[in-house]
């Protein structure tokens, strides 16, 4: 059966610089639900120039919360889960309008294209994702520094990506990987570590995981051919690393 009415729903919290150009793509929803962690800059004022959009204000506490209580609000018997930097290209919103679901889906993962000062990068390291899911089939669940989707039912994977262009600035980014490394670090040490995956393990040891990350962003996915874009994206997920092994080190040393 078709897929007809997908609510969009998007959360945010000092997003100025991005949630523009993401609601931009979204002018064929009916209704776009924005859950905002009470901005400080101007993303309020740009979210009520969408005259399909509605801003609901929420206190953060978590991001799984903050996602469950997004599509808490959702009428609509699907979900498109967006974060404030994903910019819906032409091509994915036709696919939407063709999609089809048998009763045994309940959700879609989306590959992403990846993009530093507005152009797309060749590969990256972000993985698929479920951004669109039966509202009353799928839940959010704590993972770490993320939250994943709780898919009871069939998923299918799309080919059509979505883009990730981030146009905050660099000290913002910083900032919110270390919340990430400190809630990663958390998870890491508490969980069976025979149940990790190899990356996982590989984090656990904190001296190879930034090297490894560094060679293989840069040779083995190859954005070392998108110039001094790729190395920036590389040096990113490295420093990400170093940031965690750092984390890792702190609760090694019982440093509080």
């Amino acid at each position: 059966m078709n897929i007809t009415i997908i609510t969009p729903v998007v959360l945010t919290f000092n997003e100025a610089p991005n949630i523009a150009r993401c609601l931009e793509k979204l002018s064929w929803a009916q209704r776009v639900v924005v859950v905002d962690s009470i901005s400080t800059d101007e993303t309020a004022q740009l979210v009520r120039e969408f005259q399909n959009s509605e801003l609901m204000e929420r206190q953060f506490d978590n991001h799984t919360a903050q996602w469950n209580y997004g599509v808490d609000q959702v009428q609509s018997p699907w979900v498109l889960s967006l974060d404030a930097d994903y910019v819906l290209t032409d091509e994915f919103v036709a696919l939407l309008g063709t999609l089809r679901a048998e009763d045994d889906v309940d959700a879609f993962f989306v590959p992403f294209r990846y993009c530093i000062a507005g152009k797309a990068l060749r590969a990256c390291l972000y993985p698929p994702r479920a951004v669109l899911f039966r509202k009353d089939r799928c839940r959010y669940e704590a993972d770490g520094h993320t939250q994943l989707l709780e898919v009871p039912g069939k998923a299918v994977h799309l080919t059509v990506p979505i883009y990730h262009d981030d146009r905050k600035p660099l000290s913002h980014w910083l900032v919110s990987q270390d919340k990430y490394a400190i809630l990663e670090a958390d998870k890491l040490t508490r969980a069976d570590s025979s149940k990790l995956r190899m990356q996982d393990k590989l984090r656990l040891k904190m001296l190879l995981a930034p090297v490894v990350t560094l060679l293989y962003t840069l040779f083995v996915r190859r954005v070392i051919l998108d110039g001094w874009r790729g190395w920036y994206y590389a040096f990113q997920r490295m420093l990400a690393e170093i940031l965690l092994s750092l984390r890792l080190l702190e609760k090694k040393l019982g440093i509080k």
